[in-house]
């Protein structure tokens, strides 16, 4: 079959049984590869079409007034569908919506096989940044002048399918082979096509001469990194000036480039710092460039002295920046040569010996799996790292990864096949021969406490994003349970009926005798219901106590924080987790008897291996619970659980952290280097390094501090409104308070035209905040998008922002940093209230007493310092380049009235300020803008 239908359409709502109704249809039909037909018209839904339906699509109710009815086409449209191919881009949509509407005008459903271009574009594209179609057309750069217009879209549709059966065509028969075990649980009906291609491929495409095959595995052949001999490298001195003043520096790579002083000015000093052997804080406000400036110091210290520097990142979205953009950047501009490396954690690796196991036992696999399984076998014939960061699985397929990464896999012995193929070993050796190790947070923690060191050895370290370094560095140390992960540990290792076990098992009877007579499936089970009825315990624990004893999370769980608890009741949860302790300590005994069966007879090292990993977890876990239950309290750590009354009667999680990390960071990591230097754009409180430095640990020690000023005028770019008439924000006022911002969030935003962020400190008040909006706002006007409601990520989230012209996004929490909106996208920000922590919040609770304990006030140590460093990156939203202008409107008089609110203005930049009733700040603002 050589006929494809390619359909789009466009409808007033997702469900048909609903009353929703096709506007716009629109067919390609692509036979032998070129297009013969195609039929495209408007459609009278006889239904009021919504505005954001408009906003989406173009299509207004006069358009569609005029328009054929269904009934009047259908006859037209069902005989283009007869020995075809359905193909969509998301069949399930476009085909059930389009044959209920065959059913509902009296025609029988269609039933043809089906391609669907959203899966195999995951499949075939694995490392797409997303899997819109007009996100792929653009990746791929097909013309698409009509987004979200019928005939477009199903043109675009055909450019892609064209595109991805070209791709599947080109590989290796290997993999064909792989995929063609995996197609009956996929949607597409790729069989025939599969099979076409097995008969066919015999010639080696440019594509496959990349490829190896191995165990029966398309992989891509992998380089690695080699030593470079660098003739006579120049001064510091004589690098820099070249760079920034030469006409062949950073003038031939940048357009438009201009010197930042700052920039040049923190490159010096950050090389003095790694020269001297000293520590250096560096606060590099918004615009610095502060990534190009600790990067060519520091390059050029590792190379001069041949001595290699670790960087590290709090989030992969820098991490990926540097990688993609600034090296090699400064490959080309530098005049020597460097070697560059990204180390993560074992988890971000995917394990090759583990997924051929997986690939071994496809039957039970859901569907998000299978197409998982799909999407790794295409990537390994792409990706030189293995990160599974390179990839956007399904939701699915996330803890499907965990089971086949490194981390899952244990220590990978010599002997085993994949040894010289494992992506993480590849990048540890590549780690050794590197200058530049580029990682995160979480993992120099882990470097530090880990028996086996992860990084190899340094002694110079850069920490950007710094202000994070306090709380990764305080998870780290602390401990983190709850049910479900301890609940998918236990399934993992599995019983006779799954996971691991149920593997051992079907592959030798002696072995599923062994765990019969050593009542594997009796203590297993055991294990499960104790550790089902511990957390429905504390379930119950928490859910009893006093409101006066209970804070409430961001996320709206209930929270208890533990002291010397002396209740009955947690006697019995101590009891409890003792027995489940006892059943954890039988399941390793059992194991432990298995591998000596193994060892004895010979079996495959991976296979050892294995066991020992699920060993190991059981005994982490065993251990984590008797630290956190079991071990006396002190009054250095805070230990705090967290349930959902809404979820399950076993939703419990488990919090422990230490309440002062500063002496740790030393003793564990600081007093081990010879420098660092750690920079953010949010360090400093009123100017002042002493809360950041008190913090971590370096309060005793003779550290550099620098301010590196922003090269943005904000005097001249930017306006802070704070208006005098809004009701106070207090409890029994909330209402008030909300309804007030709304109105002028609704006013402000038709000054500036949408293009407005609102921050909030809590999803409780963006939500009232959302509901009140769309009832106070003529819909037609702005396209309102709000975290948590909206669906999709942060990063889909800013996208759909950017795509519509009069927009206003609502966000809480990870909005108030790393999200960038430059330019005229952005030209207003809602700070709701002042970004106070709950008071309430464990961690809050525990610093606050730690430190009236040393005679400190608590509010003017943690709550203003931690709400003041929110404020700046909130603030920081909106000016991202030199032509930006706009408002920051803070709706939170106390930034004016209250003692403490000059901490928060004298912490940013000099800019003009207004205090004055709402309705002048409004006409104020629609003179600025």
């Amino acid at each position: 079959m050589n006929k494809f239908v390619i359909v789009d359409l466009e409808t007033t709502g997702h469900t048909p049984r609903n009353g929703d109704r096709m506007i716009e249809i629109g067919l390609v039909v692509l036979e032998n590869n070129k297009i013969t037909d195609q039929y495209a018209t408007l459609i009278n839904p006889n239904i009021d079409i919504e505005p954001f339906i408009t906003k989406l699509t173009g299509i207004t109710n006069d358009d569609v007034e005029d328009a054929p009815l269904f009934d009047e086409v259908a006859e037209d449209i069902y005989p283009f569908f007869e020995d075809a191919y359905f193909v969509a881009h998301n069949v399930p949509f476009d085909l059930g919506f389009l044959n209920a509407e065959f059913e509902r005008v009296g025609l029988r459903p269609i039933q043809l096989p089906i391609l669907d271009t959203v899966e195999l574009s995951r499949i075939l594209l694995p490392q797409a940044p997303s899997y819109k179609l007009e996100h792929l057309a653009k990746h791929l750069m097909f013309t698409h002048d009509a987004p979200h217009r019928a005939l477009s879209d199903a043109l675009v549709t055909t450019d892609l399918l064209h595109f991805l059966l070209e791709k599947l065509a080109q590989q290796p028969y290997e993999l064909i082979t792989q995929l063609k075990k995996l197609e009956p649980k996929l949607k597409s009906d790729l069989y025939t096509l599969l099979d076409k291609l097995t008969f066919y491929s015999t010639t080696m495409t440019t594509e496959q001469e990349k490829v190896e095959i191995f165990r029966g595995f398309a992989l891509r052949k992998q380089p690695m990194i080699h030593s470079v001999t660098n003739p006579e490298i120049p001064s510091f001195g004589e690098v820099v000036d070249q760079l920034f003043e030469h006409p062949l520096g950073f003038k031939s790579f940048i357009k438009d480039y201009e010197k930042r002083n700052g920039q040049y000015e923190m490159a010096t000093l950050v090389y003095d710092a790694l020269q001297s052997k000293q520590h250096a804080i560096f606060e590099a406000e918004t615009g610095t460039g502060k990534s190009l400036a600790y990067l060519i110091p520091t390059i050029y210290q590792a190379v001069k002295h041949q001595e290699r520097v670790v960087i590290s990142t709090h989030l992969t979205q820098l991490q990926r920046q540097l990688i993609e953009k600034e090296i090699p950047l400064l490959e080309q501009a530098l005049p020597f040569s460097f070697q560059t490396v990204m180390l993560k954690g074992k988890q971000h690796y995917l394990s090759l010996s583990k997924f051929e196991q997986s690939m071994q036992s496809n039957g039970f696999d859901n569907y998000d799996i299978t197409l998982t399984k799909a999407i790794l076998l295409v990537w390994l014939t792409e990706t030189d790292a293995g990160d599974f960061d390179e990839l956007s699985l399904p939701s699915s397929g996330e803890q499907f990864a965990k089971t086949v990464s490194s981390e899952a896999e244990g220590a990978l012995d010599a002997s085993s096949p994949w040894f010289t193929r494992s992506f993480f070993l590849k990048a540890k050796v590549n780690a050794q021969k590197a200058d530049i190790i580029i990682t995160n947070h979480a993992l120099v923690c882990a470097n530090v406490t880990n028996e086996t060191s992860i990084l190899p050895p340094f002694k110079k370290l850069i920490i950007d994003e710094a202000h994070h370094l306090e709380e990764i560095a305080s998870k780290h140390f602390g401990l983190r349970l709850n049910y479900i992960s301890i609940q998918q540990l236990l399934k993992n290792v599995g019983s006779i009926n799954e996971g691991f076990i149920k593997m051992l098992a079907s592959k030798n009877d002696y072995i599923a005798d062994l765990l019969y007579r050593l009542k594997w499936e009796t203590t297993w089970q055991a294990t499960k219901e104790e550790l089902d009825l511990l957390f429905r315990q504390l379930f119950q624990y928490v859910k009893n106590k006093q409101e006066d004893q209970i804070g409430m999370s961001d996320i709206g769980r209930r929270q208890y924080i533990l002291s010397d608890e002396n209740e009955t009741k947690w006697e019995v949860i101590l009891d409890m987790t003792e027995r489940l302790i006892f059943f954890f300590q039988d399941l390793i005994h059992i194991l432990s008897k298995v591998k000596e069966v193994f060892i004895q007879y010979n079996y495959s090292i991976d296979l050892i291996e294995t066991l020992k990993y699920h060993s190991e977890q059981i005994q982490d876990t065993m251990n984590q619970l008797r630290s956190y239950f079991l071990q006396p309290f002190h009054d250095t750590e805070v230990k705090w659980i967290e349930i959902e009354m809404t979820g399950a009667q076993n939703a419990v999680y488990l919090y422990q952290e230490p309440i002062d990390i500063g002496d740790i960071l030393q003793n564990e990591l600081f007093n081990e280097l010879e420098s660092s230097v750690l920079t953010s754009a949010t360090i400093t409180v009123k100017n002042s390094f002493h809360i950041f430095k008190e913090r971590l640990g370096f309060k005793n020690k003779d550290v550099l501090e620098y301010k590196i000023d922003s090269p943005y005028s904000y005097h001249d770019q930017v306006q802070l409104f704070v208006p005098s008439d809004f009701p106070a924000a207090r409890y029994n006022q909330m209402d008030d308070f909300i309804y007030a911002m709304c109105e002028a969030i609704i006013s402000l935003a038709q000054v500036t035209k949408g293009r407005m962020l609102v921050l909030f400190t809590s999803y409780d008040m963006l939500k009232k905040s959302y509901q009140l909006l769309r009832t106070l706002m003529d819909q037609e006007d702005f396209m309102l998008i709000a975290q948590g409601i909206s669906s999709g990520s942060r990063t889909r989230l800013k996208k759909n922002f950017q795509t519509f012209d009069r927009a206003i996004l609502l966000g809480t929490n990870s909005f108030w940093e790393g999200i960038d909106i430059p330019g005229s996208d952005l030209s207003c920000v809602v700070i709701a209230r002042l970004p106070f922590q709950p008071p309430n919040h464990p961690v809050y609770q525990a610093k606050a007493f730690y430190y009236e304990k040393a005679g400190k006030n608590s509010f003017m140590s943690v709550a203003i310092p931690n709400a003041v460093i929110r404020f700046k990156q909130g603030f920081g939203r909106l000016i991202r380049a030199s032509n930006d202008r706009g408002i920051v409107f803070v709706c939170d008089e106390r930034i004016i009235t209250a003692k403490y609110g000059k901490y928060f203005i004298d912490s940013i930049p000099p800019i003009n300020l207004h205090h004055t009733a709402t309705k002048e700040l409004l006409e104020t603002a629609e003179k600025w803008l």
